[in-house]
């Protein structure tokens, strides 16, 4: 058992504090019906008292005598199970149920009423006594009086009470233990809320735990309020300053190209040309982590768009270029699809797909889209080479190159694995049935949001 389950401990706990008040209502209550039922036996006792002090009267000598004998014919069957005794101090006389035995004394025995109480019994039998001295004529001497019952059927009567009482302290256990479950359920529902909205702040770095919470958690929601603050002001900072740097960089880089412009015009034609290369390298670094940038803010606005607009536009531009305006680019979209994810930023994740798809394909580019109840998913395959299983991981790792001969300098799929990503989704990449690479942009289904 996971006692790390704050369900659990509660339960655990609720179920050994109720078990422990049923027991002890069950020692009391059996008390209660104890007393109750000596009670009731000392009540009947007391009216066959009534009916033997009826015949009581003292001799001359001071011994009791008792006619006529009480009419329950138990008093007159040796161990019957009904008793009585009368004793004065010059003699006494008891029941034939007694036979050859007697009853024994109290230490201290009332006048003004009858007292009650348990006692070892003559034939191994325990007993119920109630006694008391009463004064039967007027020479006011004293007589004690005592009657008797076996208490086998007091223990019989208690034993029965106590397993039909065990059995429903054993029902009433389990009923309260599933309106245990039912409360700890309904206390805990709160953090499930909270399970959701630290979810949705997961993937939306602008939104915050809502206040409509119970107070007792409400320090904990200011908290994690406080801290998504925090995160969020050191992300944008982060941002700000990679930006920024990427931008400066862009100054000293146009006046190295300038450099390598006046060199090249001077013949120093190898030197201008590792100079560029040099350029090209960092000017490609530069704006992949603008790219990168893009892609952080893209997970921190949360927008959508309608696919089909963003890629006509990425087909309009990508038409403009050689390889584009040779190769005809196949689009089979939804008009209605919608996407969760900005149009610029779908733009340039299509273009790169779009680009790279063209670059490779020998005559055929096809875009397609799907919207299922589980997943929105955007296609770009192509009849080129494709990529065999495992150069797939490759092709997505930062500034890896596949086309060596090809322009660029491989960050165009990670750049796109960065932006879905950034939007909850995922980039694959797969064999496509057109002969050669399909890319897949893919997210979760979720209710669109408004339309740039």
């Amino acid at each position: 058992m996971n006692f790390r389950s704050l369900r659990l401990r509660l339960l655990a706990a609720a179920g050994l504090t109720i078990l422990a008040a049923l027991a002890l209502a069950g020692i009391g209550l059996t008390y209660m019906f104890e007393r109750h039922i000596e009670h009731r036996e000392a009540l009947s006792l007391e009216a066959k008292a009534h009916e033997l002090l009826a015949g009581l009267t003292i001799d001359a000598a001071g011994r009791p005598h008792v006619d006529p004998y009480p009419s329950d014919n138990r008093f007159n069957r040796p161990a019957g199970g009904l008793y009585w005794q009368i004793s004065t101090p010059l003699g006494s006389m008891h029941s034939p149920s007694l036979w050859d035995q007697s009853l024994n004394r109290a230490v201290q025995v009332p006048s003004e009423h009858w007292a009650a109480r348990r006692s070892p019994g003559p034939y191994s039998h325990g007993l119920l006594i109630i006694e008391r001295f009463v004064r039967p004529d007027t020479s006011n001497r004293a007589v004690l009086v005592q009657l008797a019952t076996d208490d086998d059927a007091l223990v019989k009567a208690r034993a029965e009470f106590g397993r039909e009482m065990l059995a429903s302290l054993a029902i009433l256990w389990v009923v309260l233990m599933l309106a245990a479950y039912a409360q700890v359920s309904l206390g805990l529902r709160p953090l499930a809320r909270i399970r959701e909205e630290l979810d949705r702040l997961r993937r939306n770095p602008e939104a915050r735990l809502t206040s409509d919470h119970p107070a007792e958690i409400g320090p904990l929601i200011d908290a994690i309020n406080a801290l998504a603050e925090a995160r969020a002001s050191d992300l944008a900072r982060a941002r700000t300053r990679a930006a920024n740097l990427a931008h400066s960089l862009k100054t000293p880089l146009a006046a190295l190209a300038a450099q390598s412009r006046r060199a090249r015009d001077a013949g120093a034609t190898d030197a201008a040309d590792g100079l560029d290369r040099t350029i090209a390298a960092a000017s490609a670094t530069l704006e992949s982590e603008l790219a990168r940038a893009r892609a952080a803010l893209a997970r921190d606005t949360r927008a959508s768009s309608r696919a089909i607009l963003a890629i006509d536009n990425v087909i309009s531009v990508i038409e403009r270029t050689d390889a584009g305006s040779r190769i005809p680019i196949e689009v089979l979209v939804p008009e209605d699809m919608i996407v969760p994810v900005a149009a610029t930023d779908l733009m340039e994740m299509l273009g790169a797909l779009v680009e790279n798809a063209v670059r490779h394909a020998h005559g055929r580019v096809r875009i397609t889209g799907e919207a299922t109840a589980d997943h929105l998913t955007l296609s770009v395959g192509d009849d080129g080479p494709g990529l065999s299983g495992d150069r797939v991981e490759l092709a997505l790792a930062r500034g890896e190159r596949l086309d060596e001969a090809g322009p660029g300098h491989g960050f165009g799929l990670s750049i796109v694995k960065d932006h879905v990503e950034a939007t909850d989704g995922e980039l694959q990449l797969a064999s496509s049935d057109l002969g050669g690479l399909e890319a897949r942009l893919r997210w979760p289904t979720a209710a669109p949001g408004v339309s740039d």
